[in-house]
């Protein structure tokens, strides 16, 4: 029998308002937000990617709600193939590691490992055929991640450099704008 949280997922469709409805009932229901996670990396659910957008817009309202969980997410990142999960994922591990930086009113701490796994995915992103967003979002993630972590510019720099010329006029806007930070 498919919980409530599974059959809504059934009905959201990639239409905004469709996902921050959808967002709007875990918000309203937190008891959901763990299966909502599973879901997000149970590669076997055909609606994990609609479970990882509705997770993104979830994210930029509670983010917080994610720290008891980050073992699992961080761990899991790796799992994920599909473009369309990629990118809200992606998104929040920018959104994770801005929050464990600023230390504002989120209260998101990373471990070691869990920074780790987000470094190394966020490589992965970058080198592999995943499509812009995903590739903007890993860029952004580890010119954060570079501040902490002294080897990580030099290798973006390179990253950034030698790809430049095979991308599209986006992936060259964010490349450009981290590269002048960086150098």
């Amino acid at each position: 029998m498919p919980s409530e949280l599974q059959k809504n997922l059934d009905y959201v469709s990639a239409y905004r308002e469709n996902r921050l409805k959808g967002a709007q009932s875990v918000l309203e229901n937190p008891d959901c937000f763990p299966e909502l996670i599973a879901i997000c990396f149970d590669i076997s659910n055909k609606n994990t990617h609609k479970a990882c957008w509705i997770l993104e817009f979830v994210s930029y309202e509670k983010l917080e709600w994610l720290q008891p969980h980050l073992d699992f997410f961080c761990s899991n990142l790796k799992v994920l193939k599909d473009e369309s999960s990629i990118r809200p994922i992606a998104k929040i591990c920018q959104l994770l590691v801005t929050a464990h930086y600023k230390k504002s009113e989120t209260n998101i701490n990373l471990s070691e490992t869990q920074l780790q796994d987000i470094i190394e995915t966020s490589f992965d992103w970058l080198i592999t055929d995943t499509k812009v967003a995903a590739k903007a979002y890993s860029i952004r993630t580890l010119h954060i991640l570079g501040k902490h972590f002294d080897w990580i510019h030099p290798e973006l720099q390179i990253i950034l450099t030698k790809d430049y010329g095979n991308h599209t006029a986006a992936y060259k806007a964010v490349a450009r704008e981290i590269l002048k930070k960086i150098k």
